[in-house]
Formats: C-alpha cells, structure tokens, sequence
C-alpha cells in the first residue's frame, strides 16, 4: 500500500499548520488508509483466475488456467453443440479478452464469466465430440502461479454418449448453491405505481456481441437498463425491476418469470447487436411472432435463443411449454398490446437515437414468450458501427433513451386506461 504522507496533499513538510487543519488531515488520512486496506481485503478475499492458454498435444488439446490459490472445480461435457463447461467457485476473471475468441485444437473459443450466485463458469466450444483425458493441478511454486491442467481428447461421437460426461477434483465438495431462478414476489404494495421489468440481455458466462472497441453488450445492456431504471421511477409512477442487476447469467426462462412473478404490465429487453455491414446503424423493435418477419430478424432471434446454450445451461427437463421458443398465438390479446407498445417506443425512440427503416420487426425471441405480458425487444444500435458503439457508451446516451423510453411507457398506459373507460 502506498503511504499517505503530507507529500500527497500537497503540502510541504515543515509548514505549520492551525489546529482545525491538522485535525482535519489527520482525520482524512486515517479514513483514506482505513479505506484502502479494507478495499485490499476484500479483494484478496475472492479468488482470482489470471491466466488461460491453450496448447496441442499429438494426442490432446490441453487446458490451462493460472489461479491466485487451490481452487475445487468440476468439468462436464455438453453436446448439441458440443461445449465443455468448468465449474468454479465465484471467482475474479482477469484473463485477457482476447483470449475468448482463441482457436486451437478442438477448440474454436470459449466464455467466462458468473453463472450464478457462489458460481463461475468457463465454456469451451469445441468442433468435435471430446472427452476429458486427464485433469490435475499444478502447486505454485518458483514464482510461478498456481494451476490447473485440463486435457482433452477426441473421440467418436458413439464413445461421447456412453462414455462418462463428468470428472471432478479431489476437494470439489459439490456445494449447495443458491438455486438460479427469479426474483420472488414482491410484498403486496399499498401505491398504484405500475410494474415495468427492464431486462437488461445478456451477461455472466454470456458475453453477447463484441464491439469494435472490446466493449460488451452485456455491460451496455445493463448501464442502460440502470440509467432507464432510474429514469422511471423518479417519474413517481412506475415501480421497475432488472432481471439482473449485476454481471450475471440469467436463463431465458427466469428472465420473463420475473414479470410473473411481481404482477409487471410491461416487459422490456434491451439489447445491441452487431452486423456484417459495419457502415449500418441504427436501432429497431422487435414484437413475438411465429413467423419472422425478414431473414435478419430470424436469424437474430436464433441467436439471442441460444444465450441459455452459450451459457452452458444444462436444457434438460424443462417442461415442454418452457422448451418451446414460441408462445401458443391464441394469446392474441397480449401480441395486440405488444405491437401497440411497440409503436409507442418507436415514436419516442426516434427522436433520440437513429432507427432503421424497417424499425418494426417481429420473430421467435424466447424472452419474449410471456402469455400474459406485453413484451418487446428493444435493440439499441449495432456494435459492429463505430458511431453507435460510440453513443451506447455515453452516459448521456444512455439518459436520451431511459427518457424516450418513460415517453413511451406514459403513452402506452395513457392509451390503455382510455380504451378501458370507454
């Protein structure tokens, strides 16, 4: 820790100084130390992975992960596609980004971040069905960190179905973990504010798209759903909640579950993608539909589906009514109110930032399969366009939408409180 001295405040050693103003510096370099160290304590006190590499073997590709101590893990493996997950406690990830896109071996990338509570996660993606080979960890020692060593190898995809699919270290305990699931129920409110849901896309393991710039969607998402949040309810007339709130994994499923859960009349996910053309930008709606209403917005929609597979969520025994991408359309009341919803954003959205010409588009997003409330997909601009990247960054920005979007929320309401009177 670097000492406090007089030389910091900018004071010359000797001066004299009055009563008040010693007991005053004083005082501040007490509380600036205490500061410090607890901040160098906490830090200290959750683990931290440094470094990854990967290398090829005649008969492996092998895994290493550089930690600041012994760590219990878990590896499984995943198929359609073909992933391998390591499981960690909650950890600090400090390992250069541009190791996530690294492709070597079997192994074309991989994702890390919190997939839950208590729970990191790293996902490897792999191009052929692969087995664990052997795993083992590496005390520090000579200056070098602690590590562990994960090889794998390839196999058929007949031996990767019987074969074992998990391999765990000696001290992985299996802990109980908080289980991953949405907020519950709100206590009963004694006010008429209407319940909004910002659901910011994205996070944790599931980085979403890349700008140009290295920034993350999920970290935009998030300080524009944050700035939004505040925007409503400083309105006075709206009691909002973030599907997240942190850098953390969500699953589809939980992420409308919340709006269930706290009785919302407006679900909204906030998102920002990328595209081939770097030179278009702009930002669009998207409203549910069995049948897309173009081929980017299919394909878009395909690849926001599969957050839960980036992840390395485990898909099995979801109910079939969860499984499904697409709500049953006999809920036509609730697509109704979604387009509606979706024309008010689009009007107050347009003054704030630039939109594409086909601003409404509609296809199979799974986040927005809620049977019961008005849901839209808002995607902000492109990561992929330099002068969009650029706005999504900036604070000010992010206030322009959070307005726009109480604009079109008053309006949504004002129009449905109309048509129930009459």
């Amino acid at each position: 820790m670097r000492d406090i001295s007089c030389h910091d405040t900018g004071l010359k050693p000797n001066m004299q100084r009055s009563g008040p103003i010693k007991r005053l510096l004083q005082t501040f370099t007490l509380f600036a130390i205490v500061i410090m160290a607890t901040g160098q304590g906490w830090a200290q006190s959750v683990p931290v992975v440094s470094g990854a590499r990967i290398g090829v073997h005649p008969d492996s590709t092998r895994l290493v992960f550089e930690l600041d101590r012994d760590l219990p893990y878990k590896v499984f493996t995943l198929a359609d596609p073909y992933r391998v997950v390591i499981e960690l406690p909650e950890v600090s990830w400090r390992v250069p980004e541009k190791r996530m896109k690294a492709s070597v071996g079997i192994v074309s990338g991989f994702r890390f971040g919190l997939f839950q509570p208590g729970n990191s996660r790293v996902v490897i993606d792999i191009n052929s069905p692969a087995a664990v080979k052997g795993h083992f960890t590496i005390p520090a020692s000579l200056g070098k960190p602690q590590r562990i060593v994960i090889d794998l190898a390839t196999v058929s995809a007949a031996d990767f179905a019987s074969g074992p699919r998990s391999v765990q270290s000696a001290n992985w305990a299996n802990p109980a973990r908080t289980p991953q699931s949405a907020p519950r129920p709100q206590a009963p409110r004694n006010d008429d504010k209407r319940v909004v849901i910002l659901d910011p896309g994205h996070g944790g393991v599931d980085p979403g798209t890349i700008g140009g710039s290295g920034v993350y969607e999920k970290n935009i998402t998030l300080k524009v759903a944050k700035a939004a949040k505040k925007i409503l309810e400083a309105s006075g007339r709206y009691r909002v909640f973030l599907t997240r709130n942190r850098d953390i994994y969500v699953r589809l499923r939980d992420r409308f579950e919340v709006a269930h859960q706290n009785n919302a009349e407006l679900f909204l996910s906030l998102h920002a993608d990328s595209i081939r053309n770097r030179k278009i930008r702009g930002g669009s709606i998207y409203t549910l539909s069995d049948k897309a209403s173009d081929k980017e917005a299919e394909d878009l929609a395909a690849k926001e589906n599969k957050s839960d597979i980036i992840a390395g969520a485990d898909l099995t025994g979801y109910a079939p009514e969860v499984s499904r991408v697409l709500i049953d359309l006999a809920q036509s009341d609730t697509n109704k109110e979604s387009w509606h919803l979706a024309r008010q954003l689009i009007g107050e959205l347009k003054g704030e930032i630039k939109l594409l010409r086909v601003s409404h588009r509609y296809a199979g997003f799974a986040v927005l399969k809620s049977p019961n409330v008005p849901s839209a997909l808002v995607e902000l601009g492109y990561l992929s366009n330099r002068l969009d990247e650029k706005n999504l960054k900036n604070p000010a920005h992010h206030r322009r939408i959070g307005n726009a979007l109480l604009r079109a929320v008053d309006k949504y309401f004002t129009r449905k409180d109309q048509n129930n009177r009459s």
